[in-house]
């Protein structure tokens, strides 16, 4: 095989990754399928006073500023920069931090399995600023 057509492989190779980075602009399909109730959970994260930590579109004074912003939180690709964006590993992170990122300072507020599952279905409607699905 002759060098240049080596290097026309290699551009096309990369164009064809570049092709599929879609930087979070695409749904995820695992955003729409996701197990647990979006309607407690949001009760849950009231209850436990998330806000105080995070902005949370949806949550009444939820200001926070120590953890991060989580509206657009269904397009994100990574959950502490550790974990891929997956319900499962959303479950993982709040049901215990420290067992992803021993440093954090996410605290393990005790989630059962079940307000994990619904703590993620809510966090898994958040696509926008305010926290407006995938078709506004």
């Amino acid at each position: 095989m002759n060098l240049s057509r080596i290097a026309a492989l290699g551009c096309l190779a990369a164009c064809c990754g570049l092709a599929a980075c879609n930087a979070g602009k695409e749904k995820n399909s695992y955003a729409v399928n996701v197990a647990g109730n979006p309607e407690q959970g949001k009760q849950i994260i009231q209850g436990y006073g998330c806000g105080a930590c995070h902005i949370i579109p949806g949550i009444p004074d939820a200001h926070g500023l120590v953890g991060p912003p989580l509206m657009y939180f269904a397009q994100r690709t990574m959950i502490a920069g550790e974990l891929p964006n997956t319900p499962e590993n959303l479950v993982r992170w709040l049901r215990n931090p420290q067992s992803v990122e021993p440093h954090t300072a996410m605290p393990n507020v005790g989630l059962s399995e079940s307000q994990a599952w619904d703590v993620t279905a809510y966090l898994y409607t958040l696509r926008g600023m305010k926290g407006e699905p995938w078709n506004q």
